[in-house]
């Protein structure tokens, strides 16, 4: 829909200043709780100056609900089902968390057994009793009693003291245990190990196939409703939200909410559950001791909470920043050709900079509460150890408690605690998905105030189309300073048609809106047949309206599927195939498309690409039309049905039109006079009121406002005189030339005809040997090198490339790593301190005094180690958090110029959509973080764990450690595995991702064209479709995935129960002793447990290295036009002469469609140049590649007679400025996109001058901000007319050279026309300037027009002179005269 009527006025808000983007308040920015949060002040309440009624009215329309989501309102989707499987998963996961404190309780009763074996050492005949003895193997010496003596027989005969000995230490006695039952023991110890870890490997399957697998079914589902209540929002909300936020949202946002309801949720059951069993399993055995070590986990919860609580607020703003700058990005990405051809990819990078800036700011704070919340549970999980062992001595030494009972509460409250901190970097997960679905929900849970799904309203038999507007006022809501429409009414009579003119911002395009009930008037009432629209069901009305819009939309699937969508909501909606193809053929023959689809390949099976990039602007005119007059609706509203449409094809299609208006009401908005001419009504109106009612010659005989826009169209005086003289001649002669090439989808003959020889030699292109064109032969050339662009990457080479990627920060990693290695030490000093405070509890009961005595030195240094631990985990994972925030910020900003820096052939390509590239833009980067950060942190310190127990428990006991370090691998094994099959499902399932996030995009950038064609239903079956065949390809992944984390899981049991089986037969003869088996247990078994974390990462790591492959392919991209290159010539004194030589070119998507076939022009410095001719003859083909957005295939192009690839681009693209046919305007102030012309500063005296050139300056100075106007996300708050104004006061800032106008004029009215053509051709003067026109009044008066025809020139000439030709030219003249009618 067009926007002219959008010029009166800009609401007033404050711009973005490079110097305050993160302290202003901009509707850009937004709130600190609206969708695109960011630190920043509220700004006041826009609607306050309107009264209450109005405001409210306004407000309803656009404001979002502040809804914070809670973790369960992520699972809101879930289905009896999903509940169901939902809580077996958290029944397995907690079964599973039980498994380790389960086995503390075996732990105790071994270690208890252990120690009651070695207090009697048969090999050395004695008793260990006194605390005064040491160890054997450190030349300890024994006290032994008399004559003990041991016997096969088991029988224990003590002669003199020692027998008062047993009589007074019969329980001493009672605790003996000879070597055999000894190993009887142990063995059903280890069985009970084997056991725990198989039951382990089965719950860790269960929960985790179940908790991945429903965490990407109930992901899909937020995806689709999200993305459904989106479309049913009504427009005025989307006035105020970019589609990349959308896109953001769909692709970004819904990966961090499947994270938080995934395996992450798994972590979290099982951990949590491992707390509360642990400390269960405390309270039964000692209340007391177990309630001491509670301060240490109220201490670790409290802060727990705290942190986490700043991370969400922090990640939250983050993701605002990230959300915001995706609307930016899509702005420039969807507009790529404006920003090359203009060289302004830098200063709209750091414009994107800016934002990322914003979101690393918060994203590093929450990655220092992160690493403070982590380092703070080490501190408590040693800390545990410290006072366990202190205190337990104490309860021990009082025979308050046994050994077994110490040993198994203290394991469990380490258990317990390391539990909670395993938490950590889970909850960060969870906290960015509640944060992304807080946002997410508000608009799925915003109820639009015209719900386009609602069943509610009534639906007529019957429909005549008497339409009736009575004395409405109308405000945008977006703009709520500005009045379009003040009581206006206005009768259209059923079957009538009524043309609305008047210059842009009169209001015309805002009464289609409101009969397609876009949005609401704030007083008066709108009635069909006499019902007031508010009464009518919305979905039925617009099935009932049929609207072709100024600048028309299609979707990104086949011609056929395009025209099919306007049967949508009619009685045909569910015809048979066969049905909807004859009447989509008729239709496209009304419509006049038939005449180039007909010469496509696949005809109707076309795909029309993203937006209908492959069709010419004619072409996507008329299937649009086609589109509207399908379904045979009951109203028409053609909004500039015509404006894209050469002269030829407008007076066809207009025909057409003519004849679908009969016996329908039907509202025409044009520019063009001559295409409302035979109107039955004209009403001719300005800002918001109507001045003029009547017929074409009524309003001419006025000789009012309508005849004044008629005269500032009227082709000149002379023109007419010189047709009246030709008229008696045939036309016949053009009737030759009159055939149509589709600039971008035309059918290129056989090779082997000989039709196509005779024509490859009339253009000069020769053949090669094998029969192919000179340009069949430059394009297989080519091909060869993109193939090997895409080649994949090996694992250390995308390390490498990470690393170097990250060089700038590497020495904080560094720093960081050296403090993740002293992290990872902890554990072979646990091991080490374990191993002594165990021997020291074996002189229990005999020498108490030694016993506390040891175990205070070692519970002091397991206090050191818990403050060296948390100093560490603190200072690394908040250097990481700082290195990995730059580099993720560094990647976007890079992989956005790298984008920017690629031909303009890399976005013509399928998979390089805008929706897909603003999805890699946003997840990829954020993906890396699985390698830095917090889970970086983590994995060194893991790995240091594994590497330096190993090494310890060699060194210590080397049989022992060898047969346990050998079990490592297999843990590590499956770990890695798993890590594999991740990545490569992360890699299959991109591609589908990509292309569910693309299809929405596009949806929603569309939502004027979806919801005026009630496509909403449609859209959303396609999507659901796209998004359960991701699922099913996944399924499989998903289970060997869960299957091999059950082992990874599992091993670490079964590893215990080997090392206890096999450390015991050590044991039982005494070749180690308890210190040895001790510190070699707990550094690899406990170490190998440690590695088993890294692997909750696997998935992080899966996207990660996904992530970084596409990255380091993006990167590697080298385009044929690199603006990057400082290589070639520096234009020196240029003059302005352009030449044409024998130029061949093809679309590199569609290389077998030749577009130009031998082009040849020259151009003289200075003039004043049209190229006119029909739609798809090559025009806007030419101004590409005097841009040089593409490379001829053959031939030359030449500025002063040098061939301009010769050039330094940047510097010969200074040189030029472009003006095209849809103007491009950024987010940011008027002033700021008017610098955006020119390479140097301009000071406001400039821009003041350049647009009074464009007849702009008025209008700006009368906004309430003047030049410091927002423009809105793609300058939506601006009318087409004001933005191409605003476009040209762009180019001539410039100053440039050469002068490029694609239909620069096509979008102004008639009164605006006049004045803007009069300041281009005052900007002419000096400088060489190229036209492509249509309304060929405005280049009446240029030097030379050169007539295309099948990618060449046909003939050239002034106006005067082609006139005289009485061919080509003359027949497009002719046909776009306007006279009265008789």
């Amino acid at each position: 829909m067009g926007n002219d009527e959008k010029d009166v006025g800009i609401v007033n808000e404050q711009s973005v200043s490079s110097s305050s983007v993160d302290t202003q308040t901009t509707p850009l920015l937004g709130s600190e709780y609206s969708s695109t949060a960011i630190d920043v002040p509220k700004y006041a309440d826009e609607f306050s100056s309107l009264p209450p009624s109005e405001a409210r009215i306004l407000r309803q329309q656009v404001l979002v609900p502040d809804i914070t989501s809670g973790f369960f309102q992520m699972f809101r989707f879930a289905t009896a089902t999903d509940k169901f499987l939902y809580l077996i998963a958290i029944i397995a996961g907690i079964l599973e968390g039980t498994a380790k404190p389960l086995m503390t309780l075996v732990f105790g009763y071994i270690t208890q057994t252990f120690t009651d074996y070695y207090r009697f050492d048969p090999f050395n005949y004695g008793m260990y009793y006194n605390g005064t003895y040491t160890d054997k193997y450190f030349n300890g010496t024994y006290p032994m009693f008399n004559d003990t003596i041991y016997n096969s027989n088991e029988t224990y005969y003590g002669l003199n003291r020692t027998e008062d000995y047993y009589e007074n230490n019969s329980e001493f006695m009672q605790m003996y245990i000879s070597p055999e039952e000894f190993q009887r023991r142990v063995n059903n110890f280890a069985l009970f190990f084997l056991a725990i870890g198989i039951a382990d490997i089965i719950l860790s399957y269960i929960q985790m196939s179940i908790f991945i697998g429903r965490g990407e079914v109930l992901s899909s589902r937020i995806r689709e409703n999200y993305l459904r209540a989106t479309l049913k929002q009504n427009i005025g909300y989307f006035d105020k939200l970019g589609s990349g936020e959308i896109t953001t949202r769909i692709s970004a946002d819904t990966l961090l909410i499947q994270d938080a309801i995934s395996e992450k949720v798994g972590f979290i059951v099982s951990n949590v559950t491992t707390f509360f069993a642990a400390f269960a399993l405390g309270f039964a055995l000692s209340y007391k001791l177990t309630f001491i070590m509670l301060s240490v986990a109220v201490f670790i919860l409290t802060t727990f909470f705290i942190s986490s609580g700043k991370m969400t607020k922090y990640y939250k703003l983050a993701l605002g920043g990230v959300s915001t700058g995706g609307t930016l990005a899509e702005e420039v990405l969807s507009s790529v050709r404006n920003v090359q051809a203009f060289g302004i990819q830098d200063r709209l990078a750091l414009k994107y900079d800016k934002f990322l800036t914003i979101s690393q700011k918060w994203a590093l704070r929450a990655g220092i509460a992160a690493g403070a919340m982590s380092g703070t549970m080490w501190l408590g999980v040693f800390a545990n150890d410290s006072l366990a062992f202190w205190q337990g001595s104490r309860f021990l030494a009082r025979d308050e408690l046994t050994i077994s009972s110490v040993i198994t509460i203290l394991m469990a409250m380490v258990q317990g605690t390391y539990a909670i901190s395993n938490i950590s970097p889970h909850v960060r997960s969870i906290t960015n998905g509640m944060a992304a679905a807080s946002k997410i929900f508000q608009t799925v849970d915003r109820v639009s105030v015209i719900d386009s799904s609602l069943e509610s309203g009534m639906r007529p038999e019957t429909v005549r189309g008497d339409i009736e507007l009575r004395d409405i006022k109308f405000i945008y809501p977006s703009r709520p300073n500005v009045t379009v429409l003040d009581h206006f009414s206005l009768k259209i009579p059923a079957g009538k048609t009524v043309a609305l003119v008047g210059a842009s911002g009169s209001g015309k395009s805002t009464i289609v809106g409101l009969l397609e009930r876009f949005y609401l008037p704030l007083a008066g009432q709108i009635f069909l047949d006499g019902v007031d629209l508010n009464d009518i069901n919305i979905k039925w009305l617009r099935s009932m309206v049929a609207l072709v819009s100024q600048e028309p939309t299609l979707f990104s699937c086949s011609i056929f599927e395009n025209v099919a969508h306007g049967l949508i909501g009619t009685p045909y909606e569910n015809a048979s195939p066969a049905e909807k193809r004859d009447m989509v053929i008729e239709a496209c023959k009304q419509a006049n498309a038939m005449t180039f689809i007909d010469t496509l390949p696949e005809g109707l099976d076309t795909n029309v690409g993203e937006r209908g990039f492959l069709m010419s602007g004619g072409q996507k005119q008329r299937i649009a039309i086609a589109r509207a007059i399908v379904g045979n609706p009951k109203i028409l509203l053609l909004d500039e049905a015509t404006s894209a449409l050469d002269t030829k094809s407008e007076g066809v299609v207009q025909e057409a039109l003519d004849r679908a208006a009969k016996n329908r009401t039907t509202i025409v908005i044009a520019h063009r006079l001559s295409t409302i001419k035979d109107a039955d009504c004209i009403v001719v109106m300005r800002k918001g009121t109507i001045l003029e009612v009547g017929t074409h010659n009524e309003l001419l005989a006025k000789q009012g406002e309508y005849y004044g826009l008629v005269e500032a169209q009227r082709i000149h005086k002379q023109k007419e005189e010189m047709i009246g003289a030709l008229h008696n001649g045939s036309s016949s002669d053009s009737d030759a030339t009159s055939s149509i090439l589709d600039e971008k989808a035309s059918l290129e003959k056989s090779d082997d005809t000989s039709d196509d020889n005779d024509t490859d030699a009339l253009l000069g292109l020769s053949k090669t040997k094998t029969g192919k064109s000179a340009s069949s032969v430059a394009l297989s050339a080519g091909s060869g090198s993109e193939e090997s662009a895409s080649s994949k990457y090996g694992f250390f080479e995308t390390v490498g490339f990470l690393i170097k990627l990250s060089g700038p920060e590497n020495h904080f990693n560094i720093v960081g790593a050296f403090f993740s290695g002293i992290l990872g030490l902890s554990y072979p000093a646990l091991g080490l301190f374990y191993g002594r405070c165990i021997e020291a509890l074996r002189s229990y009961p005999q020498d108490t005094e030694f016993m506390l005595r040891e175990i205070d030195y070692f519970a002091g240094l397991f206090f050191m180690l818990s403050v060296v631990a948390f100093l560490s985990s603190i200072i690394s994972l908040s250097l990481f958090a700082f290195a990995g925030q730059k580099l993720v910020r560094r990647i976007r900003l890079m992989t956005f110029r790298q984008m920017l820096r690629q031909d303009i052939s890399f976005f013509d390509r399928e998979e390089n959509t805008t929706g897909s590239l603003i999805s890699t833009l946003s997840r990829d980067a954020q993906a890396v973080e699985g390698l830095s950060g917090t889970t970086l942190g983590q994995l060194l310190s893991s790995m240091m764990i594994v590497v330096s127990s190993v090494t310890l428990a060699l060194v210590i006991a080397w049989n022992l450690g060898l047969v346990t370090t050998a079990c490592v691998p297999l843990l590590l094994s499956a770990g890695f595995y798993r890590f594999y099959i991740l990545a490569q499902f992360q890699r299959k399932a991109q591609q589908s991702s990509e292309g569910t996030a693309s299809y929405a995009c596009e949806a929603t950038a569309a939502i004027r064209t979806v919801a005026a064609l009630t496509r909403e239903e449609d859209v959303m079956q396609h999507y659901h479709a796209d998004l359960q065949h991701e699922i099913e390809k996944g399924r499989a992944t998903v289970h060997y995935s869960a299957l091999l984390y059950g082992v990874a899981q599992g091993m670490v049991y079964l590893i215990m129960a080997l090392t206890f089986w096999y450390g015991a037969r050590f044991l039982k003869v005494r070749e180690y002793n308890l210190f040895q088996f001790y510190v070699t247990f707990m550094a690899v078994v406990f170490g190998s447990q440690s590695a088993g974390i890294m692997f909750s990462f696997a998935s992080d790591m899966g996207k990660a290295y996904q992530a970084s492959q596409n990255i380091k392919q993006l990167l590697d991209l080298k385009p044929q036009i690199d603006t990057w290159s400082d290589d070639g010539d520096i234009p020196q004194n240029v003059k302005g002469e352009v030449e044409f030589s024998n130029v061949h070119f093809r679309y590199p998507t569609r290389p077998q469609v030749p577009v130009l076939r031998g082009l040849n022009l020259t151009i003289k410095p200075g003039q004043y140049v049209a190229l006119v001719g029909s739609s798809g003859c090559g025009k806007s083909t030419t101004i590409g590649l005097l841009e040089s957005f593409y490379s001829p295939l053959a031939g030359k192009i030449m500025l002063d007679g040098k061939d301009i690839s010769l050039f330094n681009i940047n510097e010969y693209r200074k040189q030029i400025a472009l003006v095209s046919q849809e103007p491009t305007l950024y987010a940011g102030t008027i002033k700021e996109n008017i610098q955006l012309g020119s390479s140097e500063p301009v000071t406001d005296e400039q821009i003041y001058a350049v647009c009074k050139q464009a007849n702009i300056h008025d209008f700006i100075m009368s906004l309430p901000d003047g030049y410091d106007t927002l423009c809105g996300s793609k300058g939506a708050l601006l009318s087409g007319g004001q933005k191409q104004r605003i476009a040209i006061a762009r180019a001539l800032i410039r100053e440039p050279k050469i002068l490029l106008l694609d239909e620069a004029t096509s979008a102004l009215d008639s009164e605006s026309e006049k004045v803007v053509q009069a300041a281009l051709d005052a900007a002419a003067k000096g400088r060489t300037t190229i036209a492509v026109a249509h309304r060929l009044s405005t280049i009446q008066k240029a030097d030379v027009i050169f007539v295309f025809e099948n990618g060449k020139v046909l003939e050239s000439g002034t106006h005067q002179e082609l006139l005289a030709n009485k061919s080509k030219y003359y027949e497009l003249v002719e046909m776009q005269a306007l006279e009265a009618t008789s």
